[in-house]
């Protein structure tokens, strides 16, 4: 009883804590990281310890899945290769420059110098998309922090699984194993991901109701997850692959009254899960730390070295990348150091690396306390709340200095052009089913006075107009006016004349509309 009252105490608190980020340039899991720690530091909070492996199961697929399934394909194709060296090469540096620094600051042994490394390594994709968002970062540069973290946390947990295996067998690490098994979990988990995200969409391309898609939908990531995991495969990479495949096909799989309830739902369970994790970041520390104290065992000062050393090696490796695709042309003219120094910035720690950390085993193979269990975890989540304080609440002012916000100014330009494109698309398609006579004049006047009203707003950039729904025919019309609507939109996209942020802005009034005509149905 007492674990659901504080579930439903830091849902709370998060609420409120949201509401006031919302306010400012702040993220929400920085200001929800120092929430939890004040809690904690109360007299008679009661300590938090979360049980090995829950959070890897029940939190960690659906954040997972939600970022991924967000990914542009479109702008990720055109950032492939840099993150494909940041999520593969940046992990393998961070993680050793890491372990270095923990054995040498430390004395940990080299394995669980590499564990901590492992731990660390991964950036968290919810935080940074975010973040990234409402920093108004440019689409591309958005993609490629957002597509670097979630790919480098499927890189990074891999290694902490083969890292874990090493330690609790209290074996020596070996380059050729590692290489091997990190082949053998990667492949593995993302021919088990592209699977399940095949058999998902012949389910939801035969499936019309919307509650059930919707559980569908909901099911989707642990049953990557398990699936992976049950084959001694990579559950995340599972996850992230069956994310970015079904994000793909999703405006072929659902309906538009599909999609408004799904984002609903899934909004709902993705603040639950961050808000109850990133609380548990600030009240499990105070606990770590007073069992450590008896032991004098040093903590801070490691673990501010840790997370400088994080900063730096990301720094000189998004640098050289950065200066490459200058000279390609990749980054629009823009300085090289602002860029490298916005994306390096942005690699905040958060729930994957917690998450791995709270999911270090009890015990080792012969059934002994692992040594230094509690080290590890206060290491790792001191850094991971550095993280998000201390670059939570400054990259806002460095993306605003550095020049490459998009000025909301041009983002309302770009929405206003394309929404009156759309109006218009909507126009000739009711002119065109005027000429072929398939369609009643008095039903095509209404259509056509309400898009006409939507066409002159749209050129005076003033609000949606009101529909009257005048009966069958009517909503069958307008919805197949949506439908042209939609089509358009896709090609806009598609050819990149409009940004992510303004195909969702306008796809969602699109599917607004199409929902108030799908009574029939």
């Amino acid at each position: 009883m007492r674990g659901v009252l504080i579930v439903v105490g830091l849902v709370g608190i998060a609420t409120v804590v949201s509401a006031f980020a919302r306010r400012t340039s702040v993220p929400a899991p920085s200001l929800l990281v120092i929430a939890g720690l004040v809690v904690g530091l109360i007299p008679g909070t009661p300590h938090i310890q979360v049980e090995p492996g829950v959070i890897s199961l029940v939190v960690l697929p659906p954040l997972l899945y939600a970022a991924g399934e967000e990914l542009p394909w479109r702008d990720l194709k055109a950032v492939w290769r840099p993150v494909a060296v940041l999520a593969v090469g940046l992990v393998l540096v961070s993680a050793a420059a890491v372990g270095a620094v923990a054995v040498a600051a430390v004395g940990l042994p080299v394995a669980e110098a590499f564990l901590l490394g492992t731990v660390l390594a991964s950036t968290d994709p919810v935080a940074v998309t975010a973040l990234g968002r409402r920093l108004a970062l440019p689409s591309r540069l958005q993609t490629l922090v957002q597509a670097e973290s979630l790919f480098n946390d499927a890189t990074s947990l891999i290694l902490f699984r083969i890292a874990v295996g090493v330690v609790v067998a209290g074996g020596a690490i070996s380059v050729g194993t590692v290489a091997w098994d990190f082949v053998r979990l990667a492949l593995g988990g993302a021919a088990i991901g592209a699977a399940v995200a095949a058999v998902i969409a012949l389910i939801r391309l035969r499936t019309e109701d919307p509650l059930v898609e919707t559980v569908v939908t909901l099911l989707t990531p642990y049953l990557a997850y398990v699936a992976a995991e049950v084959a001694h495969a990579s559950g995340v990479t599972a996850v992230v692959v069956a994310s970015v495949i079904l994000g793909v096909l999703a405006p072929r799989l659902s309906g538009s009254r599909t999609r408004l309830q799904a984002e609903a739902v899934h909004g709902t369970v993705v603040f639950v899960l961050e808000s109850v994790v990133f609380a548990l970041i600030g009240l499990e520390l105070p606990g770590l730390i007073e069992e450590l104290s008896s032991s004098d065992q040093r903590w801070l000062l490691p673990s501010l070295a840790i997370a400088a050393t994080l900063v730096l090696v990301r720094l000189a490796w998004v640098y050289p990348l950065a200066l490459i695709r200058r000279r390609g042309g990749g980054d629009g003219g823009r300085s090289v150091w602002q860029v490298s120094a916005v994306v390096s910035w942005a690699g905040a720690r958060g729930v994957i690396p917690l998450a791995a950390a709270l999911s270090i085993p009890l015990l080792d193979d012969a059934g002994r306390p692992l040594a230094d269990r509690d080290l590890l975890q206060v290491l790792a989540i001191a850094v991971i709340v550095i993280s998000l304080v201390v670059q939570g609440f400054t990259l806002g002012p460095l993306v605003r200095r550095a020049g490459l916000a998009v000025p909301k100014a041009d983002t309302e330009v770009e929405y206003a052009r394309a929404r009156l494109e759309v109006a218009e698309a909507g126009l000739a398609y009711v002119d065109e089913l005027a000429a072929r006579e398939a369609v009643p004049q008095v039903v095509l006047e209404q259509v056509r006075r309400s898009l006409q009203t939507r066409v002159e707003l749209a050129r005076d950039g003033a609000g949606d107009a009101e529909d009257v729904d005048i009966g069958r025919t009517y909503r069958e019309v307008r919805r197949e006016v949506v439908s042209v609507q939609a089509r358009l939109l896709a090609r806009m996209y598609a050819d990149g004349s409009l940004g992510e942020t303004t195909r969702r802005r306008l796809q969602r009034q699109l599917d607004v509309e199409d929902a108030r005509f799908d009574d029939d149905r």
